[in-house]
């Protein structure tokens, strides 16, 4: 029987036995949580430099901030931003990149700069060229959940049944990206806590992760820094949100989740293998 695997360029993930921590690099001057300070590609190299040094498996690279109420950015400015950093990082470590964005014409100048991964927020809905790239440039995708956009999404998010309405989504896309010949294997899906999501929202899908599952694939899930963290534990400082964030890395290890996208690498790859060593011995 072989376990869960996830196909990242010329690499095969087996994560059912070992969850995967994934670094997220906002070259951003307006990112939620690290207010831009890894803006210039200097910096941010270093700091993705870091991250691989304290064992992160994926290093997720991002031009264009996804938090409530950000607006779009131009393709060219994207562009400005991420592909020096992924030049940089190509020619400096071997860890996997992922390109965090929804427009085909980042992620392919992102590919041919060394990424082997796309991370769509609008799972592959927000620009009709991008699953046929995947497919052409046999890169992997996550296919995350979002209701409206950035901008609007945490307005007024309604769902009559949100488990459900998302793992149909999951389902759907699936059945999308396999229509354009993507390979099974290189699919994951992110249910996107917080995007579009009341704070009951995020904790009925965490609460309920198996019911996600589509077609045995990767979860991934980001709740690194989220509000709904800090409406959790009565405090506005950013700081406390790390332990309960490394907290859900265990916990949600633990109820199926496969892929960790977060800001503090070092913490959560290391709850992360505690986890994993005690879930290895149940089996």
């Amino acid at each position: 029987m072989h376990g869960r695997q996830w196909r990242v360029g010329d690499r095969i993930f087996d994560v059912s036995r070992q969850g995967l921590i994934m670094g997220v690099l906002n070259v951003t001057p307006d990112s939620f949580s690290d207010g831009g300070q890894f803006f210039a590609a200097d910096k941010a190299t270093k700091h993705a430099l870091r991250m691989a040094a304290e064992g992160a498996h994926i290093i997720d690279v991002g031009g264009e901030s996804t938090r409530p109420g950000a607006e779009a950015v131009a393709a060219e400015e994207e562009l400005r931003r991420v592909i020096p950093v992924i030049e940089n990082l190509r020619a400096q470590i071997n860890v996997p990149i992922s390109i965090d964005t929804s427009k085909a014409e980042v992620a392919r100048a992102a590919i041919r700069a060394g990424a082997s991964m796309v991370n769509d927020v609008t799972g592959g809905r927000g620009d009709k060229q991008m699953l046929p790239l995947i497919a052409e440039t046999k890169s992997a995708l996550i296919i995350m959940h979002m209701q409206e956009t950035p901008r609007t999404m945490q307005i007024q998010p309604q769902y009559e049944d949100v488990v459900e309405e998302i793992a149909n989504f999951f389902r759907q896309q699936y059945a999308c990206a396999i229509g354009y010949n993507i390979d099974p294997m290189a699919i994951a899906f992110d249910p996107g806590i917080g995007f579009g999501k009341t704070f009951e929202h995020n904790l009925g899908l965490l609460a309920q992760l198996e019911r996600l599952r589509a077609h045995d694939r990767p979860l991934v899930i980001g709740v690194s820094r989220k509000s709904f963290l800090a409406k959790l534990i009565g405090s506005q400082e950013m700081v406390d949100r790390l332990a309960p964030g490394v907290g859900l890395t265990s916990l949600l290890r633990a109820r199926g989740a496969d892929v960790f996208r977060v800001h503090d690498v070092k913490e959560n790859v290391n709850a992360l293998r505690v986890t994993d060593a005690i879930l290895q011995r149940e089996k």
